[in-house]
């Protein structure tokens, strides 16, 4: 259950959602007809290492309900509260998202991240804000606010969630305790507008690794989450620390160090859905396990691959000097 009731989860979010929080995608056996524990509790023990703050719990996997329960279970278990475990709401409906939400909180989840069904097509600025604030109103935890163009809400509102809307959402919902700030992804317009606007109110995240460093130098953001940081290894919580000791001359040497990675790390364009795969493989480079994935999945070739790795190799950070094919295995094979 959780640490807070739903009219302290703003409170509580300001007080516990902090640093870099990243992401843990499962890990399955090698037949693919079940979980690997050992695998998965690897993962969140390597965040522990390396300074992240929370890892989001995906979803977007092909694990059944009851392997998503289990997989946090074990998430949480191994985790020991060093971490903030991020329940990650991306369900196929509303109902379905309530419900893993709810059983996510049995389990140990501490806040959630909320996505919007595919075939959720909302017509209008009330649509989305009755969907988000029945998903409010049916759960306990707190949640991430996620505005972002993957959702195509642009045919509502150029901005995808429209200035009147995101008032309402705030002003009305209490366990919207954060927004995950993407409304103009790749630009930082959507950031900007979104912390001037209520930074006051909730906690205001700015994911993107190359945004958010410059951006904290002079704006207080307490908050990096959630992303794919562990294609850096222990880089980014480590810049994240620097600004907040006052460090800034140091952290930028590494941030500029880190440009090779940064720009191989834009994503693959069109898709309209996060290459879980692509992120799995960069953990793996950093010394994540790596390890299987069930269909559907997108899929690496070695041109991609040899990308990522000659970008860290050119940043000067540390990459497994393990053969490409040890990645499909993992470091936990079961």
């Amino acid at each position: 259950m959780a640490e807070y009731t739903k009219s302290e989860a703003r409170d509580w979010a300001r007080a516990n959602l902090r640093g870099v929080n990243g992401v843990c995608i499962p890990t399955f056996t090698n037949d693919l007809q079940g979980l690997n524990e050992k695998a998965i509790r690897y993962d969140i023990a390597k965040d522990v290492e390396y300074g992240m703050a929370g890892s989001l719990i995906v979803s977007e996997t092909a694990t059944t309900e009851d392997e998503f329960i289990q997989f946090t279970e074990w998430a949480v278990d191994e985790a020991k509260g060093r971490l903030n475990i991020i329940h990650h709401a991306s369900w196929n409906t509303l109902e379905q998202a309530v419900k893993m939400t709810n059983r996510a909180e049995q389990a140990g989840a501490d806040l959630v991240l909320l996505s919007y069904p595919p075939t959720f097509y909302p017509k209008n600025d009330d649509d989305i804000f009755e969907y988000t604030k029945a998903y409010g109103e049916q759960t306990n935890l707190g949640f991430i606010l996620f505005p972002v163009p993957l959702w195509g809400f642009d045919h509502v509102h150029p901005m995808g969630m429209s200035p009147s809307l995101m008032e309402r959402l705030v002003k009305e919902i209490p366990n919207l305790v954060a927004i995950k700030a993407e409304h103009d992804l790749p630009h930082i317009a959507g950031f900007v507008w979104t912390w001037n606007h209520y930074k006051d109110d909730v906690v205001i995240t700015c994911p993107i690794a190359r945004d958010a460093m410059p951006l904290k130098t002079f704006v207080p953001i307490q908050a990096w989450a959630t992303s794919n940081y562990q294609f850096f290894g222990p880089i980014v919580p480590r810049i994240f620390n620097l600004i907040e000791s006052g460090d800034e001359e140091q952290a930028w040497d590494l941030y500029w160090k880190l440009q090779p990675a940064f720009n191989y790390n834009g994503g693959t364009p069109g898709a309209n859905f996060v290459h879980r795969m692509e992120w799995k493989y960069q953990g793996w480079l950093s010394g994540y396990n790596g390890g299987p994935l069930r269909q559907p999945t997108m899929r690496l070739n070695d041109g991609q691959m040899r990308g990522m790795r000659r970008s860290l190799i050119a940043s000067g950070l540390e990459v497994t000097p393990e053969e490409d094919d040890q990645f499909y295995v993992g470091r936990n094979p079961a």
